[in-house]
């Protein structure tokens, strides 16, 4: 019955996750023209000239189309990728491969229905906006830039009228935690397909803000796995919200209420707030969509403005650049790459966890804390029952 609980609450990719990636992020280029307090990367207004060139883009995307059936999705995010002018040209040729392209943009007066049409005309089928607040100070002030929380609204009825699928990006902090609720209640009236929920890892700018507390971590995976039936529920350097899917899911069919993951009262606050909501949706449940196995360089790749590779951007540790090896050949045999898909190489107790094959932690949260790669994610507070009595919890 477990084997079973576990296959139906986290989806397993149906490929060798060493063979090939699901996801690849391809940041085309820096430039952007918002100042985002999160942002891993430090802004720059104007193109490096030393990004990847329309013709080695093409390169990249036959490489990644190479790995054949089922192609990886491509991401194409920046930066603002609308700042390069050869996008629409990227997205009709990466479709025309065979790739399913999609697009992370920011939210700027390049971002206009003229050109959302001809990148969906253009093959791309998929498109994400960011809201981290549910209210414009919260929001526009993670974006540097007054006024982009009323523009995003206003881009997202666009988006989809365009035809584009809509996924939402929120960023979670200790600032904006409370106001979850109702950016929930914002992502299912803009009509997302898809809300991805990213915990702040404390790289690049984003160590100016101040990361989730390990149990307030928890807490907001278990109140998004309560509201996955709402909408469909993603998240972003938090995989442990597979091993809490798997808890809940075998605490569901057993019967056994301790099973599941204990709570505290940020859970308790965040589900009184959207009482009202459930509600009110009663009848417009839908079958919550379980989360995928997919960790930094396990199924997962990042490839920056210059064709450096990464195993996600946010974990600055260079694989080698597409420019002096193919991508399919750095994926493959990147010694970096290859450890992080050996969970039993991880330390403390991310590595004897009964859950490290699912999860694995995020390698991005453990290397910005303790600067070792394969160390215990602090993020976690789960303790396996393998660690040894009397250990103190790590990570």
């Amino acid at each position: 019955m477990t084997a079973v609980t576990e296959r139906s609450a986290v989806r397993r990719l149906r490929h060798a996750p060493e063979e090939r990636p699901m996801i690849v992020i391809w940041e085309v280029t820096r430039a952007c023209a918002l100042v985002c307090l999160h942002c891993r990367a430090d802004a720059q207004h104007r193109r490096n000239p030393h990004e990847l060139t329309t013709e080695q883009g093409r390169a990249l995307l036959d490489d990644i189309a190479a790995f054949g059936k089922p192609y990886p999705i491509v991401v194409l995010t920046g930066g603002d990728p609308f700042e390069r002018p050869d996008l629409a040209d990227l997205v009709r040729y990466g479709t025309s491969v065979g790739l399913h392209v999609a697009l992370s943009p920011s939210v700027t007066p390049r971002l206009t229905r003229e050109v959302l049409t001809e990148l969906h005309d253009a093959g791309a089928g998929a498109l994400s906006l960011s809201l981290d607040g549910a209210r414009a100070d919260t929001h526009d002030a993670f974006r540097g830039v007054p006024g982009v929380f009323d523009a995003t609204l206003q881009a997202a009825a666009e988006v989809r009228d365009v035809g584009f699928r809509l996924q939402i990006n929120s960023t979670v902090t200790r600032a904006n935690v409370h106001e979850l609720p109702e950016l929930l209640r914002m992502v299912i009236d803009l009509g997302a397909s898809l809300w991805s929920v990213f915990f702040l890892v404390p790289t690049g700018r984003g160590e100016l803000l101040q990361p989730l507390e390990p149990e307030q971590v928890e807490d907001v995976l278990n109140w998004l796995h309560d509201v996955s039936d709402l909408v469909a529920i993603k998240t972003t350097e938090a995989p442990h919200y597979r091993r809490v899917a798997i808890q809940r899911a075998r605490a569901s069919v057993q019967g056994t209420p301790s099973e599941a993951p204990a709570v505290g009262e940020l859970h308790q606050q965040l589900t009184a707030a959207v009482a009202e909501l459930r509600a009110q949706r009663h009848t417009a449940r839908r079958r919550p969509r379980p989360p995928i196995e997919v960790n930094s360089g396990r199924g997962f790749a990042f490839i920056d403005h210059l064709g450096e590779v990464y195993p996600s951007g946010f974990l600055p540790h260079q694989c080698g650049n597409v420019k002096d090896a193919g991508f399919r050949e750095l994926y493959r045999t990147s010694p970096l790459l290859r450890s992080l898909r050996d969970p039993a190489q991880f330390h403390g107790k991310c590595g004897v966890c009964e859950f490290r094959d699912v999860c694995g932690g995020s390698r991005s949260h453990a290397y910005a804390v303790t600067g070792d790669l394969l160390a215990s994610d602090p993020t976690c507070v789960y303790v396996p029952p393998s660690q040894p009595p009397g250990a103190a919890p790590q990570g």
